[in-house]
């Protein structure tokens, strides 16, 4: 039982992952209907994750390997790659087209991470073994199901009375232009933010990738995150004080804007990158990107009892056919791993075995030296 709980260990901590993001992508829209600058929010948002991590990686992690250049290179590319420019891409693409329409996109995540994997070394497809082919047939299914959750509606599925409308207690509501061009966007614009979130995507699978290599060298799970988050606090603080030249923008009080870039600082980019260093570290990249369509699930929900959006019956087919897909790669993996433990097991019997024989071989040179020692005495 305690290896089972063992062995689910980095899926439940994935699950959180993903249920504190979609509480992130609430947060976003609830800020963004506000009218803040979502440069601005990205910014606190890794300030507050460096204010966070630093004095915690301080005081944990007070032992770890030396600092190195390469070290500090990766890092930059990790808050490059992870944090400033798959933030602000994701955030341009949904303000060109629809959260939810975004986060389908983002289940492209395991495909782009398995195609980076392969390439890189860090993964093998295995198309011969069970496995193999669970992990390339669950990522097209789930990839299937979150086109199916986009692209198609059916009826309307009624929520009931069970509904809280968040955006009704927000002050600033955006012009009525505004928001039905972000309801019905233009097909220029709706292309645009596909190649934006694909994009966006395509850094986050990169950034998975860079974050094994790193964690291989530099396992301090709180420290390499806090190098990843003040790397991308300084970025997107430069870009959005060129972008935002105007103070007020940049100002908080005690309102939805504080509460979604603390949220999002100290629990999405902090707390949670930690999390997904030390999974990435256990089971790899695509393991790790393998749980990004439940994003898509919680996501939906979400809006369907806080920000009272629709939910069709699209949306459900697709959602199973998510999940289905995501417990396929898992099994896959599982698979996986179960092989490559046995491996190194069997490894270390052959190695052990080896030992014994050593030990044994000077006993019986001893024997034989003794009996000829006996022999000559007699004679």
């Amino acid at each position: 039982m305690e290896q089972i709980l063992h062995g689910l260990k980095t899926a439940m901590l994935m699950v959180v992952v993903q249920i504190v993001f979609a509480g992130v992508n609430v947060l976003y829209k609830l800020a963004v209907c506000d009218g803040m600058s979502m440069k601005v929010t990205v910014a606190y948002r890794f300030i507050f994750a460096s204010a966070l991590m630093i004095p915690l990686a301080l005081l944990v992690e007070r032992k770890r390997p030396k600092l190195t250049w390469t070290i500090l290179l990766q890092a930059f590319f990790c808050g490059l790659l992870g944090g400033s420019v798959a933030q602000n891409l994701y955030i341009e693409a949904m303000a060109l087209t629809s959260a939810t329409f975004v986060s389908a996109i983002t289940n492209l995540i395991p495909a782009i991470t398995f195609i980076v994997a392969v390439t890189i070394g860090l993964e093998k497809v295995g198309f011969g073994t069970m496995a193999g082919k669970a992990k390339v047939f669950g990522t097209l299914i789930g990839l299937g199901g979150a086109m199916i959750f986009t692209f198609f509606k059916g009826p309307r599925i009624e929520m009931g009375s069970v509904h809280l409308d968040l955006l009704r207690h927000l002050h600033h509501v955006p012009s009525s232009s505004s928001s039905s061009s972000n309801s019905h966007p233009s097909t220029a614009h709706h292309v645009l933010g596909a190649l934006l979130a694909l994009a966006s995507c395509t850094c986050y699978a990169i950034w998975l990738n860079i974050q094994t290599k790193m964690s291989e060298k530099y396992p301090c799970y709180y420290s390499s995150t806090a190098l990843t988050c003040t790397m991308a606090a300084i970025q997107t603080t430069a870009l959005a004080l060129c972008v935002e030249k105007d103070w007020s923008r940049w100002k908080l009080g005690w309102n939805v804007r504080l509460l979604t870039v603390a949220y999002a600082g100290i629990f999405g980019s902090g707390l949670m990158i930690s999390l997904i260093s030390w999974c990435v570290r256990m089971r790899g990249p695509l393991y790790a990107s393998s749980f990004s369509p439940l994003s898509l699930v919680l996501v939906a929900l979400a809006g369907a009892f806080f920000l009272e959006e629709k939910l069709y019956l699209g949306s459900i087919i697709g959602a199973v056919l998510v999940v289905v897909g995501l417990y396929i790669v898992l099994w896959g993996k599982g698979q996986e791993m179960k092989r490559m433990n046995q491996l190194v097991s069997s490894n270390k019997n052959c190695s052990n075995n080896g030992a014994i024989q050593v030990v044994v071989a000077p006993c019986a040179d001893n024997t034989s030296t003794i009996n000829n020692n006996d022999d000559n005495s007699k004679h």
